[in-house]
């Protein structure tokens, strides 16, 4: 290895640009660029400089032993990782004022702390940033609850139940098998087509969203955005890229998404390890089946945590700004395809999975949609649906308000229109905690199951239309309506561009069959 490999390594290891090490050595970025190209030799009194610089001797670095290089720098080098490599939701520092919004919702006393996260967060990454919100993490856990808190959100089972209305109601009589398996076929065919019209968009906003639709025909939202609606002048003036999405019309199945991921994931949870999984349960199959990609915000935190050995609820807790995001809520469908009829076995099951990755009105989401899809197989009546769904969550947390307020305002006769400003009014889209946040998407769920009037494709695209996580709540609307109505209410120019196959991300498993996986859920029945 010749000197200009060895300064090139060595300046790469410590971060360097040429123009900064040209600073330190007080020559010439052309001097550094020569050097490392190979085209001139620095003299004497530069390797000197060079090797005083690096901490390591003379004859390492003109000889070339790139092992005596490497030995010394071990010796002489605090490693750390390379800190503007790492992904967002894996650097707790990356987001600190996510987690002071986050504790703020939660009734914790941090208003005083605001001007220290907001300082530290403006900090670039690196080793002292780190350091700091670690210490910002160690405050948080130690912050007491202001005095006029307003609600009671526990995230344990015994306390939830206890401040649910309906957490012990029995179970309905089950219909019979034939037409079960209808309403879980319908479940499953909703929830992929309404996850499929959502995906293209995922991540607009409204002020683009409705433009398009408008210029393509397509409002209100009554079937799938296709590539032919894109015109290349679109492309040029919207900001959200429209270019290589999954449209309807050019995918061969339904494409793998983490909405669908894990509805098939829990299907391979059930094979495992039956019907009395535990939360440990769900956290080794994440591991198993999945590579860390597939994950994403509260999902992604709870899975490194798993890997650093933090099991379930710790896992949700140690440093997870988003613990009550949407993430839990688009996981809690299959526990309510396999219990037909009993809410409350489908949210017990939905808190064993939410409890590994989400606190409080994150458990509550999948815990409501669960609910609500277990009793959808029994009931027709939409308020009653949303209110079983309700009836497994505490009556004192800020989910319980927020969708109660809405289902009183349908009562009253408040338009959907209205509904759905109220709704903007209390979580802004434009950031990502009001865009990505358990509640705002839960309230645009029950906004399009109320005001859709429980038919299929208007439902769903009223959820999609409605901005915010657009497959995540078109997936769910689906998944509620295909397992109320069955697949008889999902009409053909839905299912049609899924091919019956659905692509997914678990290992050994790139393509599924729709049937097949529905046929397995009724083994997974009681």
């Amino acid at each position: 290895m010749s000197i200009q490999t060895s300064l090139a390594r060595l300046r790469a290891q410590h971060n360097l640009t040429q123009e900064k090490l040209a600073e330190q050595l007080q020559i010439s970025r052309q001097a550094v660029q020569k050097w490392e190209s190979g085209a001139g030799m620095p003299d004497l009194d530069n390797i000197i400089k060079i090797a005083k610089r690096f901490g390591v001797t003379i004859d390492a670095l003109v000889l070339g032993s790139d092992r005596r290089i490497c030995e010394e720098l071990r010796q002489g080098e605090t490693l750390q990782p390379e800190y503007s490599a790492m992904n967002g939701w894996e650097s707790y520092a990356a987001d600190l004022m996510t987690e002071f919004q986050q504790c703020q919702e939660e009734g914790l006393d941090i208003a005083p702390y605001e001007s220290l996260f907001s300082a530290v967060s403006q900090l670039p990454a690196g080793a002292f940033k780190a350091r700091l919100a670690d210490l910002l993490f160690d405050l948080t856990r130690a912050l007491p609850a202001k005095s006029n808190v307003r609600y009671d959100e526990p995230s344990d089972l015994e306390s939830i139940r206890a401040l649910s209305t309906n957490a012990f109601q029995p179970a309905a009589p089950l219909p019979e098998r034939q037409t079960l398996l209808e309403h879980i076929s319908g479940a499953w065919l909703g929830r992929i087509a309404g996850c499929l019209l959502g995906k293209p968009i995922e991540g607009i906003h409204t002020e683009e969203l409705l433009p398009l639709l408008k210029e393509s025909g397509n409002w209100p939202m009554h079937r799938y955005i296709l590539s032919t609606d894109i015109t290349p002048e679109m492309r040029q003036r919207f900001s959200f890229r429209l270019e290589n999405r999954p449209f309807a019309d050019t995918v061969s199945c339904a494409p793998m998404d983490d909405d669908t991921n894990y509805t098939v994931l829990a299907q391979a949870l059930l094979d495992r390890c039956g019907r009395d999984f535990t939360p440990g349960d769900v956290a080794q199959i994440w591991l198993d089946l999945q590579p860390k990609k597939a994950y994403c915000t509260a999902e992604r935190v709870a899975y490194c945590n798993f890997v650093k050995g933090f099991q379930p609820p710790a896992s949700a807790q140690w440093q997870n700004p988003y613990r009550e995001w949407i993430g839990a809520q688009i996981r809690g469908d299959y526990f309510g395809y396999i219990n037909p009829g009993d809410p409350v076995t489908a949210a017990e099951m939905a808190w064993r999975d939410a409890c590994i990755s989400h606190v409080k009105n994150g458990i509550y989401g999948e815990m409501f949609v669960a609910a609500i899809i277990a009793q959808a197989a029994v009931e027709q009546d939409i308020p009653t649906l949303i209110q079983a769904g309700l009836g497994q969550i505490p009556t004192t947390s800020r989910l319980y308000e927020a969708i109660s307020r809405i289902l009183a305002d349908y009562r009253k006769g408040v338009s959907a229109q209205t509904c759905m400003a109220g709704i903007r009014q209390m979580y802004d889209e434009h950031t990502s905690h009001g865009w990505c946040h358990t509640i705002s998407n839960a309230m645009i769920v029950t906004y399009a199951l109320l005001y859709g009037g429980g038919d299929y494709g208007t439902s769903i695209c009223m959820a999609v239309q409605a901005g915010y996580d657009t497959d995540c709540n078109g997936a769910t609307v689906g998944s509620i309506l295909g397992m109320r109505g069955g697949s008889a209410a999902i009409y053909e120019k839905w299912t049609a561009p899924l091919r019956g196959t659905l692509a997914t991300s678990i290992f050994d498993m790139p393509q599924i069959s729709i049937q097949e996986a529905v046929q397995k859920t009724m083994s997974h029945l009681p």
